[in-house]
């Protein structure tokens, strides 16, 4: 990203951006704090070479930057937008806001004017108002025949014409007061393209330059004059050109960077030697344009090296001369009277009358004229290169200012000031005075240097003739003046002991600064410095008489200084007139007019030498500070000397100190150590014997834990025998439990089935005509689906027993390789005898329950029989029956469903355990505790199994027998 370094400008806001006529160009209204961008500025200062601030906006490279003539305002310009900056508070005001599609050639400030000129790559040109950002005009396209795309411009220095160029040997010249193209200059044919543009000042042509410089793509750099269209002359060549070219404000010198790399420094004077001499008489025929359009080929004229071509003389065109005689008097007059920038200063002070100020946007630049500031840019620079003065090291600490930037321009001001003339470092109303002046030029350290000291030459005469009193003489010029005009108030201040110190002297050394606005003080200066030097001192007499009212109320001494250091309620307006009734009033032996000289300007080069005071004085207060200074320095010296001397003698006493310490310390250190390596060697023979015992008594418990731990693993082994008899007398006595839960509800099965087959004979007593042979059919879907599911829960029971069998055989393995311990045997065996008895009293009870079931079923069956005996009386009764029995069927369907996959979900588990039980066998007592809970479960399986296979056949028999009946 493009960073762009710039140094300290005045400036301050400006009014809401607009809408341009055109193409959405804007200047919009930012902050530059509410923008993350990533191309800063930073403005830095020159003296110092700190930063001052870091000005943000910018996303792309900067490449142009224009500072306006008052050094308010800045205008950086990148590709892609351009930024106006008040260099104030370096805070950025507006943004020029442009279509992507329209990139920006420059963005610049025209000359002693209030206008911004904006140049865009599309070749549209537009002038916009500095202060209310409003587009003014855009100047027109240029002719189609000679339309180039513009790169570079230069403007004269009165603003009134715009140079343009591009890649093209033509030179468009605008008129921007007109605004129109009024010439277009064809450069020689070894010219391309021109890559820069700069007009040649010069010191008598009023700001409306006519020599432009033209470096072209060849490396040279043409000057012509834009009026005849001469190339006057050229500075470098096809071997040495040219890369980048400057000239001096004052159009003296041309610095320029070689393409090389080296900078070479022309001086025009030297070049335009033979250009300057005396021309021969010259006849110019000057025609009205016609009034119609101008097309390209009128404008176009065409460099030449030659002499002027003077037209021959003829009778007809005949130019008429007269001799007129003028007036010698008037003349010196309106000498006098007209200022170096082209102003007249009596029709300043016409203006001034008229309106009682002076036009804000020209304010400065009138001052500077009324004011005739040289600009010595070498003398204040030799002042400025000595550094701040030593009276004014600590000014921040007399005057507090929250602004460092304006410390910093009134502690150079106030230094050079001081080189200029040793009265002013003695001068304490000295920072009163030029603040004003600092805060209103801070951003140009030379004007505002060369204003405070023409207003001390000028309009502070006599002031410096009692030092370090106040000016005696000229506050006795207020108080004769005042005298004459308001005795009353004059007496009024002579009661109250209040002399001209308290109420002239105050005013004055601050010029009024305290007691006015900013509005007003520049007001009253307007009128101060384009009037005669006395104007200051009646304003004091004015502006006393103006407020005679409230100060003839005051009586306390404290009352009146408040109001000669505070604002007041006091039209400046007033004050302005009455100081113009008192000029003209006041008589001529009081006046201050007849004791103060006329308007004397700074003079050019070098400043005048300023003495107007008690040289004895001041030098003499000069040699007791820089006697008091040099004593001050020699004992600060001599004191430095002793403190350095007293600090070596005690860093030796300490170190000497420390070196005996050290010794002792080391001394009693070899002590404690033989002492400790003593002790230490009878620890070490008490812990070896403590050792020796401690191995002892290790031994020892050893031997006593380990015989614990084996009695530990005995009685652990017999408790784990203890818990497993009970945990299978615990199984036991839970399947005894389920069998009788299985009885149970084996019999209310039965129960439920004669009910069933109650609502089945009435079902089949309604649908027996209609449905006998779907109902045979459905039976036989039935019964073979029956067989099937019979058959695959045979399949699983056999796979689970064979699966068993495996594992059996696999653990009676493992248990015929244990039984080569004999105790271990005898356990197993003794366990497997205590179940085989649990087994057969099981079977026993398991027969006697298989009895009973059996004994319920030849009860069902006769019980069956009489109810197939009684279907046929009572089929005309149960059709309505019927219906309800139907929805019976479903349900008994659904919960027959729920059995099966019961059924199905048990024997899968149990095949499942099986085959993790084959993968993971167990130890040896978890196989014996298996093998006997698996001989239970396996009992409860077969119990379970012959119940299951006796219901179904006795289903089955009931199915069969049903159509035999039915059919009865």
């Amino acid at each position: 990203m493009g960073r762009l370094r710039v140094g300290c400008a005045h400036g301050g806001g400006g009014g809401h951006g607009l809408a341009s006529p055109c193409r959405a160009r804007t200047w919009a209204t930012r902050r530059a704090a509410s923008c993350g961008t990533a191309s800063p500025a930073r403005p830095l200062g020159t003296v110092t070479k700190e930063l001052i601030s870091w000005m943000r906006g910018h996303e792309s490279s900067v490449f142009s930057i224009s500072v306006h003539a008052s050094g308010k305002y800045a205008i950086t310009t990148s590709s892609d937008t351009a930024q106006l900056w008040d260099l104030d508070t370096f805070q950025r005001k507006r943004k020029l806001n442009i279509l992507q599609s329209v990139g920006i050639q420059k963005v610049f400030f025209l000359p002693l004017s209030n206008t911004i000129l904006s140049c865009f790559r599309d070749n549209s040109i537009f002038a916009w108002e500095c202060d209310t950002l409003s587009c003014r005009y855009q100047l027109p396209a240029p002719p189609e025949s000679s339309s180039i795309l513009y790169k570079v411009f230069a403007v004269t220095r009165d603003g009134r014409i715009l140079a343009a160029g591009g890649k093209s040997n033509h030179l468009h010249l605008w008129c921007l007061e007109a605004k129109q193209l009024f010439r277009i200059i064809q450069m020689p044919t070894k010219v391309r393209a021109i890559r820069h543009l700069e007009f040649l000042p010069d010191s008598f042509d009023a700001g409306s330059n006519q020599v432009l410089g033209v470096l072209s793509q060849d490396g040279i750099m043409r000057f012509v004059n834009i009026q005849t269209c001469k190339l006057l002359f050229e500075i470098g060549s096809l071997d040495e050109g040219i890369s980048s070219s400057v000239i001096s404000p004052h159009g003296r010198y041309i610095a320029s960077i070689m393409e090389n790399g080296s900078l070479n420094i022309y001086s025009v004077q030297a070049l335009t030697q033979e250009i300057n001499k005396p021309p021969p008489p010259l006849v110019k025929v000057i025609e009205d344009l016609p009034k119609s359009k101008l097309n390209s080929g009128d404008l176009k004229m065409k460099v030449t090296t030659g002499r002027v071509q003077r037209p021959a003389k003829s009778r007809e065109n005949r130019i008429q001369t007269r001799i007129l005689k003028q007036d010698l008097a008037g003349s010196f007059e309106n000498k006098e009277n007209e200022l170096s920038d082209g102003l007249n200063k009596k029709r300043l002070q016409i203006l001034l009358k008229g309106y009682g100020e002076y036009p804000t946007k020209y304010r400065m630049f009138i001052w500077r004229s009324l004011l005739q500031l040289p600009e010595n840019h070498t003398a204040f620079s030799s002042l400025e290169d000595k550094g701040v003065h030593v009276a004014f090291l600590n000014l921040q600490k007399k005057y507090p200012i929250k602004s460092r930037k304006l410390l910093r321009v009134l502690q150079r001001t106030l230094s050079a000031l001081a080189h200029w003339s040793a009265i002013f470092s003695e001068t304490p109303y000295l920072p009163l005075l030029a603040f004003p002046f600092v805060k209103l030029f801070q951003n140009n350290q030379l004007i505002c240097f060369e204003v405070v000291a023409t207003l001390i030459i000028n309009w502070c005469q006599h002031w410096f003739e009692y030092f370090p009193n106040p000016p005696i003489n000229i506050l006795s010029m207020i108080e004769n003046v005042l005298a004459f005009h308001d005795k009353e108030l004059l007496q009024h201040f002579i009661d109250h002991d209040i002399t001209s110190q308290l109420y002239a002297w105050p005013l004055l050394e601050t010029i009024f600064s305290e007691v006015l606005t900013r509005e007003e003080w520049l007001k009253l200066f307007d009128n101060v410095f384009s009037n005669h030097p006395s104007f200051l001192l009646m304003t004091v007499v004015a502006y006393n008489i103006c407020s005679r009212a409230p100060l003839l109320n005051c009586s306390l001494k404290d009352d009146f200084e408040y109001f000669f250091h505070h604002r007041n309620n006091l039209d400046i307006s007033v004050v302005i007139r009455e100081v113009y009734h008192l000029m003209d009033t006041t008589p001529t032996d009081i006046h201050p007019n007849s004791m103060l000289h006329v308007f004397v300007a700074l003079t050019k080069g070098q400043y005048p030498v300023f003495n107007q005071y008690p040289k004895f004085i001041v030098d003499y207060q000069t040699q007791e500070r820089e006697r008091i200074r040099n004593d001050e320095l020699d004992y600060l010296r001599e004191r430095q000397m002793v403190e350095d001397m007293q600090a070596e003698v005690d860093q030796q006493r300490v170190e000497d100190e420390a070196w005996y310490q050290k010794q002792e310390l080391l001394r009693k250190a070899e002590e404690t150590r033989r002492e400790l390596l003593l002790q230490e060697e009878e620890k070490m023979v008490q812990q070896r014997q403590r050792l020796a015992s401690v191995k002892r008594e290790l031994k020892v418990k050893e031997m006593h834990l380990q015989d614990a731990t084996r009695r530990r693993f005995l009685k652990l082994q017999q408790d784990q025998r203890e818990m497993e008899l009970r945990r299978m007398d615990d199984e036991l006595e839970r399947k005894v439990y389920m069998r009788d839960r299985e009885i149970a509800t084996t019999t209310k099965d039965l129960e439920m089935r004669h009910l069933e087959l109650e609502s089945q004979k009435r079902l089949y007593e309604k649908n027996l005509i209609r449905n006998q042979e779907a109902v045979a059919k459905e039976m036989r879907e039935d019964a073979d689906a029956f067989r099937r599911k019979v058959d695959l829960e045979e399949h699983m029971f056999h796979k689970l027993i064979e699966t068993d069998q495996t594992q059996n055989q696999k653990t009676q393995k493992l248990i015929e390789e244990d039984l080569a311990k004999a105790e271990q045997a005898c356990l197993n065996a003794d366990w497997r005898i205590q179940a085989l008895h649990k087994q057969r009293c099981d079977d026993l009870q398991r027969n006697e329950c298989y009895h009973e079931v059996a004994r319920l079923l030849r009860e069902n069956r006769r019980k069956e029989t009489e109810v197939l005996n009684a279907m046929t009386g009572e089929e005309a009764k149960k059709w309505e029956e019927a219906k309800e029995k139907d929805f019976h069927l479903k349900s008994e369907k659904k919960a027959s469903a729920l059995a099966d996959a019961s059924r199905r979900w048990f024997l899968e588990k149990e095949i499942n355990d099986a085959l993790e039980d084959a993968e993971h066998p167990y130890s040896k007592v978890s196989l014996n505790q298996r093998r006997i809970q698996w001989d239970t479960t396996e009992r409860d399986l077969m119990e379970r199994v012959r119940n299951l296979r006796q219901r179904l056949a006795a289903q089955a028999r009931n199915r069969c027998q049903m159509p035999h009946l039915l059919a009865t």
